[in-house]
């Protein structure tokens, strides 16, 4: 089953986190990482004083909570193989805060009310830094773990280097390249992929009007059209840069000498979009 939780319940997802948490590192609840998981369920349903609720329909809270579940699941895998350097309990609570806060940059201050959340799109990312980076901080996190969290984020967008990125450490560059494959694995496998991929033109369109970007410079000028590159999107994008930029975390999600229940999900939209 792809996710192995209900992502649409966002204190599922928290149990779930909680529990591989305890499973890797022993008993014990992790107060810090409860508080954050209680903060951005609470900021994406719009129940922090300046933003919003989110109002994307691709880009939405199940979204993060997909990707949740993916990082949580290589961190497991990765874990189990006694791979070096060896993640600690802070190292995987500053990874799932990571991916919590990822696309918090969609989100729209309430004094912002022209459109949606989707103008943002093709600056998200920096929007979702610069909110963990005066987030963190009020919470007891560090120079170094901000700094951990606000490259992660940085690695998710397409248009990222991750050798232009500064890490702090090596596990740091571990988090980001974990972050930024379960944001492309968890929305391409998702059950409904294909379905939303309509609601994902929408944004693009609405950012590119935003933006004033020329339509000859645009990326998809139809559904149809954004459908019809999607497997090349995949075979020459995404997975190469799953292999090469982020080291090839994701095989992590795979059961030593099994397969990737992930890939073939992902394998299993790309050939319904294939089909018609």
């Amino acid at each position: 089953m792809i996710p192995p939780v209900d992502t649409k319940n966002a204190q599922a997802v928290a149990r779930f986190v909680q529990k591989k948490r305890r499973e890797l590192f022993g008993p014990g609840k992790s107060p810090w990482l409860a508080r954050v998981l209680r903060d951005v369920t609470a900021l994406f349903a719009g129940k922090q004083r300046d933003y919003a609720a989110i109002d994307l329909h691709y880009h939405d809270f199940e979204h993060t909570l997909q990707a949740t579940v993916c990082l949580v699941l290589i961190l497991e895998g990765r874990h189990g193989r006694r791979i070096r350097p060896v993640l600690k309990p802070r190292d995987f609570d500053l990874a799932v805060a990571a991916v919590l806060l990822h696309d918090s940059g969609y989100l729209r201050l309430r004094s912002d009310r022209g459109g949606t959340g989707a103008r943002y799109t093709f600056i998200h990312e920096l929007r979702s830094s610069a909110y963990a980076a005066s987030y963190l901080p009020g919470i007891g996190a560090d120079v170094r773990e901000v700094d951990t969290v606000v490259a992660a984020i940085g690695c998710t967008g397409p248009r990222s280097d991750v050798r232009r990125i500064i890490f702090p450490d090596p596990l740091a560059r571990l988090t980001g390249c974990v972050v930024a494959t379960a944001d492309y694995l968890a929305q391409m496998a998702a059950p409904d992929y294909v379905a939303k991929l309509p609601a994902l033109h929408r944004e693009f369109q609405e950012s590119y009007d935003f933006f004033r970007t020329p339509r000859a410079r645009r990326y998809s000028r139809s559904v149809a059209e954004l459908l019809r590159r999607t497997p090349a999107f995949w075979r020459d994008f995404v997975l190469p840069k799953l292999r090469r930029d982020f080291g090839g975390v994701y095989r992590y999600l795979a059961a030593p000498g099994g397969s990737n229940p992930y890939l073939a999900a992902v394998a299993a939209n790309l050939a319904r979009i294939e089909r018609g």
